[in-house]
């Protein structure tokens, strides 16, 4: 019971750096079996060795007796020179080798030459200084796990802490209020993956605010359609615009905000309820509970005392009753198609539904005349027609 494992591994990305000369090194995000998580960072030509390394310590399961009976993922060898488009064309790679990695039978996924290679080292803990002439360029995966279009450099977005922050596990980092940190993953469930020189750990995002305009919308948009979710905590509400939710109750998800508390619908009502305490309908929640253990769901901006804000005015959020309306609306909409139309299909009275639900056609502007076509055309265009002419 007592045993050390990895549960999970997760490729963030890469990182381009410079000193003492330039090369990449890979990010992963190592997930325990006591809930902690810890980042690392690794050179392919490390990842190489070990490999090599696991395949000499399990050669039946290498397949180096009989290649029928391999098990243990192929990886291919490094180039002569490695550059920045190896670099990110190896990420597709890397992450169903770590997939691979965690789905082997236990005497290789929990073996102590895996265990060790994915341990925090000093050097995984040696934050780029201020002093730093050219600081390292961090390139991130895709959200969407596409690894096709690498966008990058991708410099981590800054945020500032608007109030204190204590820190309840070995796994969070604390916060005083102004601190600046780097925002490396942003989980669903509200808390932050963040770095501020030589820390890492979670942070609850509504601590967090940006540096530039408030303005600048991060949120998705509503989706009144609901996506449907199974609560497997239950909930009893502190604030009036909450929703108080047994376990094991289905809910439809209309909204999915970052700070972690998202709006939810039962029935005709509409309040906010922590995402750790959802799970999509059909999957497992031993992660999720783990998650819960771990972390909880993280405090709310409006309960935050204290907190000391950069900018005059903050980001607009709809109100509980704007959410109730438009989730009313769009389910009498939804009723209203569903139901059949109380006229045959034949009758003229029968097709005026269809008539008014039928988007109007956008007008047709006229066609300019070519004496104003002339007139209001470039010089390089008024040049090529005088030519043609």
């Amino acid at each position: 019971m007592g045993d050390t494992f990895i549960r999970h591994i997760a490729l963030l990305g890469f990182e381009k750096r410079f000193i003492p000369s330039q090369h990449y090194v890979y990010m992963f995000l190592v997930k325990w079996q006591d809930l902690s998580e810890k980042v690392v960072y690794r050179r392919f030509t490390e990842i190489y060795e070990f490999h090599k390394m696991l395949k000499e310590m399990f050669p039946i399961e290498a397949g180096d007796i009989n290649p029928q009976n391999r098990i243990i993922p192929h990886l291919p060898a490094p180039r002569w020179y490695d550059g920045q488009r190896a670099a990110e064309n190896r990420q597709g790679t890397l992450t169903e080798y770590c997939n691979a990695l965690m789905s082997l039978p236990v005497k290789i996924s929990r073996c102590p030459h895996l265990l060790n290679f994915f341990k925090v080292r000093p050097d995984d803990l040696k934050l780029p200084t201020d002093s730093q002439v050219k600081k390292p360029e961090t390139y991130l995966v895709p959200k969407d796990n596409s690894l096709t279009d690498i966008t990058g450099p991708i410099i981590l977005q800054t945020y500032r802490a608007i109030a204190d922050f204590e820190k309840s596990s070995g796994s969070q980092m604390a916060l005083a209020t102004g601190d600046v940190v780097e925002v490396v993953e942003k989980s669903e469930s509200g808390w932050w993956f963040c770095q501020m020189k030589t820390k890492r750990g979670w942070v609850p995002a509504s601590y967090l605010e940006p540096l530039d305009s408030p303005d600048e919308p991060e949120d998705p948009e509503p989706n009144y359609e609901g996506e449907p979710y199974v609560t497997i905590r239950a909930y009893t509400a502190e604030m009036e615009d909450e929703v108080s939710l047994q376990e094991g109750e289905t809910v439809e998800v209309i909204h999915k905000l970052l700070d972690g508390w998202w709006v939810i619908r039962k029935d005709d009502i509409t309040g906010y309820f922590p995402s750790m305490y959802l799970q999509k309908s059909g999957q497992d929640v031993a992660q999720a509970q783990r998650q819960i253990k771990s972390r909880g769901a993280p405090p709310r901006r409006s309960s935050i005392r204290n907190a000391h804000s950069i900018h005059q005015r903050s980001r607009k959020r709809l109100s509980q009753d704007t959410y109730r309306r438009n989730s009313v609306r769009f389910l009498q909409q939804r009723r209203r198609h569903a139901r059949p139309g109380p006229q045959s299909a034949g009758s003229p009275r029968g097709e005026q539904p269809q008539t008014e639900s039928a988007k109007p056609q956008p007008a047709v502007p006229p066609r300019p005349s070519a004496d104003l076509i002339l007139h209001r055309c470039s010089e390089s265009t008024k040049r090529k027609l005088a030519s043609a002419v």
